[in-house]
């Protein structure tokens, strides 16, 4: 059977291609950003928790998405930005310096606008911690 031909042909992830955020609600985008935030998130936090500006906030995030008691619109809205975080493919590289992150924190200020009220102090709290340990303060 083809790709055509499948009752839902978009069903198809390439889980190197960037994410489609009109999709990030969908069960089985939900479960692809959760696999590659579970395998990309802290392995990436590690390496560039002292450059990013928003690794605070991508920690609390994280710790929210993770929260059993977090509603599932908005985890799946967290997964999917903690996602393009993750990603190698980007509008703007992570590579170019001075600039190779700012799509990320536009991300992360979008969230927060619009989930921002499921951070409870103790996403804060321990996104905090982890963010001195992880710089070393």
């Amino acid at each position: 059977m083809s790709a055509r031909e499948k009752a839902s042909p978009d069903v198809t992830f390439d889980p190197d291609r960037e994410i489609a955020p009109d999709r990030a609600l969908v069960p089985a985008v939900m479960k692809l950003n959760e696999q590659r935030v579970d395998e990309g998130f802290w392995p990436k936090m590690r390496r560039v928790a002292a450059k990013v500006p928003f690794a605070k906030e991508a920690l609390s995030v994280w710790y929210c998405a993770k929260d059993d008691d977090t509603p599932l619109a908005a985890k799946g809205m967290m997964l999917a930005a903690l996602a393009y975080f993750v990603l190698p493919v980007d509008a703007i590289p992570d590579v170019i310096v001075g600039l190779g992150y700012t799509d990320d924190a536009a991300v992360f200020t979008a969230l927060m606008a619009i989930i921002g009220r499921n951070l409870k102090p103790k996403h804060k709290q321990a996104a905090e911690a982890d963010i001195e340990r992880l710089r070393g303060e």
